[in-house]
């Protein structure tokens, strides 16, 4: 087998179609997305830890300039619409945790797995619709082809009011 024919096996299908898997750092800058100052932990933790080729970010919440941006109840005090934005600024959150960690985010292959906790009324049954704020902004990054698992459940109530937290789990 030729050389060149040997790389066609061993490449993803992304990398044979699109040429290169797309790199999260580029494609934020490509997109003009700045992110936020990186976490601070809320208790006795950690906001990352690394395992093998693993990373593990902390639950993250929708904080811009430090600040939580969004509060009250999806359902209730908030729109799917407002809480796809409280997703996708906690997932911001959690890129920024992750930059802070490796440096730059381009080392980053993919996202594995995101948990998202959203806080609603007891009748509400869009989860998915509002975890897709952070989705969405994950396969922009990612690419379609990369794919992530996820986790999507309703709580009473979360730290400091916020109405969403973001939990990630990313290759490197």
């Amino acid at each position: 087998m030729k050389e060149s024919e040997r790389e066609k096996t061993n490449t993803a299908p992304a990398e044979r179609t699109a040429g290169v898997l797309p790199r999260a750092g580029s494609r934020l800058r490509e997109l003009g997305v700045i992110l936020p100052a990186p976490p601070s932990p809320l208790g006795a933790y950690v906001e990352t830890s690394h395992a093998g080729s693993l990373l593990f970010v902390s639950g993250t919440l929708p904080l811009v300039d430090r600040k939580l941006a969004i509060t009250g109840r999806i359902g209730k005090d908030l729109s799917v619409s407002q809480g796809q934005e409280a997703a996708r600024l906690a997932a911001l959150n959690a890129l920024a945790a992750a930059q802070d960690h490796v440096g730059d985010l381009d080392k980053i292959k993919k996202l594995v797995k995101l948990t998202v906790q959203i806080v609603t009324t007891e009748d509400f049954s869009e989860h998915a619709a509002v975890a897709n704020g952070a989705s969405n902004l994950f396969g922009q990054l990612f690419g379609p082809d990369a794919g992530h698992v996820r986790v999507v459940y309703g709580v009473y109530s979360l730290p400091v009011h916020t109405p969403v937290v973001v939990e990630t789990i990313f290759e490197l």
